[in-house]
């Protein structure tokens, strides 16, 4: 059963701008925190940003200033605003949520979308 769905990914020039967005499935009731996660060919998955409850979010040194996360109000559905885009944030992203802020691991998981950018 998916819990997750992505979409918004394809393929930009560099320089370009995607908004990558996820929806959450109605079987889960309740999402405290949500992220996203990208995995490039041959490299290890790399958390790339967090928005937790209360409104704060963090960063990958990487994407800082670059991407933005958000959370639409009503539904748990959210957004990554990537701009200023590089060929090395050519990957698959992947939406997270965790039922709780201090989980330090998602309990669920999109099936990724290809994002894309040649220089």
């Amino acid at each position: 059963q998916v819990q997750l769905v992505e979409s918004g990914g394809g393929l930009v020039q560099a320089g370009g701008s995607l908004r990558l967005s996820c929806a959450a499935a109605e079987s889960i009731s309740y999402i405290a925190k949500m992220g996203w996660y990208r995995q490039a060919p041959g490299k290890q998955r790399e958390l790339v940003a967090t928005l937790f409850s209360g409104g704060n979010s963090n960063y990958a040194d990487a994407v800082k200033g670059r991407f933005t996360i958000s959370r639409a109000s009503v539904k748990n559905t959210a957004y990554l605003q990537m701009n200023s885009l590089k060929p090395e944030d050519t990957a698959v992203y992947y939406c997270t949520a965790y039922p709780y802020d201090g989980d330090s691991y998602p309990r669920w998981w999109g099936q990724g979308t290809q994002v894309t950018v040649s220089s």
